[in-house]
């Protein structure tokens, strides 16, 4: 038996229980986690905004060792160290075929799946978005199961498999930030403070950190923001003040507010670029009208999972561990154990901090 954290129900607290792993049946991996990153995601996941089914174990944002491995896994052995990928491509659908792997449509087939049972009274449980990161140990396709290159903190690692992702794919691969452009960030949580980082790799000469909280400043400066806003009805008109006037050339939401993205887009130069990782809900209406959609000439776009190939990019981004040019660690305000999840998720809502990471 593993402890984990369940969600009995959409709306329901996190229950911190025991449960039953299966040994590793055919193309499948157990893994023993080393820490798992507590995202966004999983809280628009515990409250409804996004739908798996439940009772399900969350947690999608992690890194470990591999325990054992089932019939027919090639390339893992237990011993090593990997990166949980939530989100495999399965190769062969419309998506993956345009090599738009990001895109798959078959990517969270698994998240449907029984994986667990709970100890106490053998209620079934599912696998969040397919790795159940937020347990000491998960089973998982071997798909989900990355190998960890050299020179990479295991258990800073775990937030190469959502955050830092996203927000370098976001710059690199939606945004394609070029040296000498200038960048805004709205929302300076992990992902955000990831995009930062990206911005500086990507030879940006001014990156602007936007977020509610003034106390974010020092991270958003140590990420590599050259200036911090402390969001406003003013912000657009802030950002284009220093800017010639001109307003930036990329944009990268990270919150997936409706206001937020209308500031996003305005705050972009004419022929400039916002990109959305944010994930909002149904309700989070923007509006744009006909005329300026013409005269600004501005590209707006959703970006999924940073429009990243995990295993293409995942060795790129340990070479950027490895020469310093990338942080993991300075993504991480909080390290918790399994029952500082709910806090965690509070601090959130509240506009607290950077990741929270969980550790084994």
């Amino acid at each position: 038996m593993v402890r984990a954290a369940v969600l009995p129900a959409v709306g329901a607290p996190l229950e911190i229980a025991e449960i039953d792993l299966p040994d590793p049946g055919p193309g499948q991996v157990r893994v023993r986690l080393a820490a798992a990153g507590v995202c966004h995601s999983d809280l628009s996941l515990s409250d409804g905004t996004m739908r798996v089914p439940v009772p399900a174990v969350l947690g999608h944002e992690g890194a470990g060792t591999v325990v054992a491995v089932g019939e027919g896994v090639t390339g893992l052995a237990p011993g090593a160290a990997v990166v949980l990928n939530w989100a495999p491509s399965c190769g062969s659908c419309h998506a993956c075929s345009l090599g738009e792997v990001w895109l798959c449509a078959n990517a969270l087939n698994g998240a449907a799946d029984v994986y667990a049972r709970r100890a106490s009274d053998g209620t079934d449980l599912h696998p969040g978005l397919n790795v159940a990161a937020f347990a000491e140990e998960t089973v998982v396709s071997a798909g989900c199961v990355l190998p960890l290159p050299e020179g990479v903190p295991l258990t800073d690692a775990a937030l190469l498999g959502c955050a830092v992702l996203t927000g370098y794919g976001a710059v690199h691969h939606s945004a394609r930030v070029r040296p000498g452009e200038t960048v805004a960030v709205y929302g300076v949580g992990g992902v955000g403070l990831a995009a930062l980082q990206a911005a500086r790799i990507a030879g940006a000469s001014r990156i602007v950190a936007v977020d509610v909280s003034p106390a974010k400043e020092e991270l958003a400066r140590a990420a590599g923001a050259t200036d911090y806003l402390v969001a406003s009805d003013t912000t657009a008109r802030e950002i284009r003040a220093l800017t010639d006037k001109q307003g930036v050339d990329v944009a990268v939401e990270c919150v997936g507010r409706a206001s937020t993205i209308r500031t996003a887009w305005d705050s972009t130069r004419r022929g400039g670029r916002t990109t959305v990782v944010g994930i909002g809900g149904k309700d989070q209406q923007v509006t744009f009208n006909a005329l300026e959609i013409f005269h600004w000439g501005r590209t707006l776009a959703g970006c999924v999972y940073g429009n990243a190939d995990p295993a293409a990019d995942l060795p790129l981004l340990a070479e950027h561990v490895r020469e310093g040019r990338l942080d993991l660690g300075a993504l991480v305000t909080e390290r918790i154990a399994l029952e500082g999840i709910p806090a965690a998720f509070e601090n959130m809502l509240a506009g607290k901090g950077g990741r929270a990471l969980v550790v084994f």
